[in-house]
């Protein structure tokens, strides 16, 4: 299979090159991917980039769409040496020529805004909706040595010890501006409907929740693409967690709310392309195997609250494998938005036991 080196030149998925997974998607560019400097063309006004990362996962895959004069960049990469490298390799490669006429991020977290600011310094402006821009705008803004004393309250109360609160107090507040180049003091808001007239183009805005605040995805009904940031993945289940800045939210709730919004507005066909993975059809399938993976989980912990239990408690109940200091920050998020869910929803009580919180099923 060719691949596309500019977004002007059409390619097609190869079907010898398809592959079913046991899930139930369909890939239709099996485990091709783009390679440094270069785009597949997956469909009219879309291009596939692929921006490396450090960590487990490896990379973003940054969606590269037709615009009237130039292209539209979805999600950018963090603020490093080896996604800023990749997109200088893209500026003299498949975006050689190709001015970015503006930048849209699907949501908040730094793997997807983390190079905007950096981008828009080429003279694009940037998209994103409100609740995501000025969350972000408020998490860059809040840069402090020490750690505010609300997030050890809040580890105590799911059930961290004393000695794993203390190590974590070194490490401050404000790691997000470290990968996080200064966004634009300015932005323009998309918000759910918006209809993003991108010349020979249409991308409407669905809106979804519980990862973050107010994610954008976006359709393109003509081509039947749908660009899903971290709102539909086909193989790992985004992280859905309650955080400090709104303690007693109910992320879960959320997002079991979107995936019932997304089966009932878009079509199952779609060819979905998702901030990380390949390109993939079966959304309904996926949406349908996000839902029950969690009514499952939200099952194995109320039934497990015949006995009282902290957060921390949990892991073993919602993860499939050993929680250690680097994820257990994470790890809390998304028990303590279970537990909370369950709360919410009647199936379980909270108890506050000398600062820490014991639940207990209803």
């Amino acid at each position: 299979m060719n691949r596309a080196t500019s977004p002007d030149e059409s390619l097609t998925a190869d079907e010898s090159y398809t592959e079913t997974s046991a899930a139930g998607l369909t890939y239709p560019w099996g485990k091709s991917v783009p390679a440094s400097g270069e785009t597949i063309r997956i469909a009219g006004g879309t291009s596939w980039a692929r921006i490396p990362m450090p960590g487990s996962l490896g990379h973003i895959n940054s969606w590269i769409l037709d615009d009237h004069d130039g292209v539209a960049p979805v999600d950018t990469g963090m603020l490093l040496d080896i996604c800023a490298n990749e997109w200088k390799a893209l500026f003299k490669g498949a975006l050689k020529d190709k001015p970015i006429t503006r930048v849209i991020c699907t949501h908040l977290h730094p793997d997807h805004i983390g190079l905007a600011g950096w981008l828009c310094n080429r003279g694009a402006k940037l998209w994103m909706t409100r609740g995501e821009f000025l969350t972000a705008r408020m998490l860059t803004a809040d840069a402090r040595e020490e750690l505010p004393e609300e997030v050890p309250i809040l580890r105590r109360a799911a059930g961290w010890t004393e000695e794993e609160i203390d190590a974590e107090r070194p490490k401050g507040w404000g790691r997000f501006t470290k990968v996080v180049h200064p966004l634009p003091i300015g932005y323009n808001r998309i918000q759910e409907g918006d209809l993003l007239d991108m010349g020979a183009h249409k991308w409407r805005v669905v809106i979804g929740s519980g990862h973050s605040p107010e994610h954008a995805c976006l359709w393109n009904e003509q081509e039947g693409v749908l660009v899903s940031g971290d709102q539909v993945l086909p193989r790992i289940s985004s992280n859905v967690s309650t955080n400090p800045t709104e303690p007693e939210a109910d992320p879960l709730g959320e997002w079991l709310f979107s995936i019932d919004k997304l089966l009932g507005v878009l079509p199952a066909d779609l060819l979905v392309c998702p901030a990380h993975g390949e390109p993939f059809k079966g959304l309904h399938t996926r949406l349908i195997a996000l839902r029950d993976e969690h009514h499952g989980r939200l099952d194995r912990v109320q039934a497990a609250l015949a006995e009282p239990k902290r957060a921390v408690d949990c892991f073993g109940l919602l993860f499939n494998r050993q929680i250690g200091p680097d994820q257990r920050e994470l790890a809390t998020g998304e028990a303590v938005a279970h537990l909370r869910f369950l709360e919410r929803n009647g199936r379980a009580k909270r108890e506050d036991r000398n600062g820490v919180h014991w639940y207990h099923a209803a």
